[in-house]
């Protein structure tokens, strides 16, 4: 599963994606500084898995990843192959969501390509562009469906039917992800590989005098909350700059600087686990002495789906799975003592895996 981190050029796009992947990508102060995609990949933290690993002080301690691809900047007429246009709108088809960086800090050292920072201008930028893609994409699958629908094809004519609605709807400037469709409409819809029906996160990056202060207090952040909530997408601020300097620290240092600032956790913590629920992913557990370990699976993924993520003989001969609820196992101090209360559950194979599972799957090849 990969987040595809982008937005215009010089928004602190690549020394974000380095702060959370430790990737070492080239972050500099000139456009297109980042042409081919960098990849990493960054933990997710979690507290379950902490705790676990306290309970059982296992060999091996195991949290969920998240893959980052940081994507070449994108500027004006992107759609027509402007700038690194075409490459940017290819790499955007291979991710499965989107983290949109947004400048939200002044700094007369560093370039904006549009002349100043209007993160709500900035967001529009790029919302079209990809919208003028996918207006292309569904106007082409509405020319072929025409020309090959045969009468009675109720297949054809429900496609038809929906790139009509979807090009009104593009035409409308609104992304493919806030159109009403049904269950059948969306299978076709996924066909076509639009743009703009991914899940978007918009991370507005602030200045480091802005971290720890409430959203009131900060104009562009208020005004991209409105735009998120508008369309569906989700929204969180991050100072890119002040988490490149948190990703090298040791976790004391990280601990008396994050109080410092009068936060709790990191941005980089918070971002993770948002990019994380972006993607529709949750985390069933594993304990044991080998490992404690957070398992990534989607977001109502059925046990035996789940079991093959640790072994194909897990699923294939697949039993039962042993189920107790983190907060049910820590509130009781140990496994045994929820046996003893009869509170591990036993699931079949129609059971769907809820987030925070501690699971012991039996099975039988």
């Amino acid at each position: 599963m990969k987040c595809g981190v982008i937005g215009l050029p010089n928004v602190g796009k690549s020394t974000l994606f380095n702060a959370i992947t430790q990737a070492g990508a080239e972050a500099a102060n000139y456009p297109f500084c980042t042409i081919e995609p960098n990849t990493g990949i960054a933990a997710v933290p979690d507290r379950r898995v902490d705790a676990l690993a306290g309970m059982f002080h296992p060999k091996k301690t195991t949290y969920a990843m998240v893959e980052f691809v940081d994507i070449a900047g994108l500027v004006k007429g992107a759609s027509r192959g402007e700038g690194l246009g075409n490459k940017f709108l290819s790499h955007i088809r291979e991710v499965d969501a989107l983290v949109h960086v947004l400048r939200c800090f002044d700094d007369p050292n560093v370039i904006h390509v549009d002349g100043g920072v209007d993160p709500v201008r900035d967001a529009g930028i790029v919302a079209l562009e990809l919208i003028l893609a996918d207006l292309e994409t569904v106007s082409k699958r509405l020319e072929r469906a025409r020309k090959t629908t045969r009468p009675g094809d109720a297949k054809a004519a429900l496609e038809i039917g929906l790139a009509e609605r979807a090009i009104a709807h593009l035409e409308a400037e609104k992304p493919m992800r806030t159109l009403a469709m049904t269950e059948d409409e969306q299978a076709v819809a996924r066909g076509w590989f639009t743009l703009t029906d991914k899940p978007v996160l918009y991370a507005a990056n602030i200045s480091e005098t802005d971290v720890g202060a409430p959203e009131e207090q900060l104009p562009c952040v208020k005004e991209l909350r409105a735009l998120a909530s508008g369309e569906g997408a989700e929204l969180m601020t991050i100072s890119a700059r002040v988490e490149s300097e948190i990703a090298v620290m040791d976790a004391n240092e990280k601990a008396m600087f994050l109080e410092e600032l009068g936060i709790g956790e990191s941005g980089l913590d918070r971002f993770a686990k948002a990019s994380y629920k972006l993607l529709g992913l949750v985390s069933f557990l594993t304990a044991g002495a080998d490992e404690c370990r957070a398992w990534t699976i989607r977001r109502g993924t059925k046990a035996p789906q789940a079991a093959g993520k640790i072994h194909t003989d897990f699923e294939r001969g697949f039993i039962r799975a042993e189920v107790v609820p983190f907060d049910t196992l820590t509130r009781e101090g140990n496994m045994a003592a929820c046996r003893e209360k009869g509170l591990v559950r036993s699931e079949g194979k129609d059971y769907e895996m809820k987030d925070g599972d501690v699971t012991l799957f039996r099975f039988n090849v």
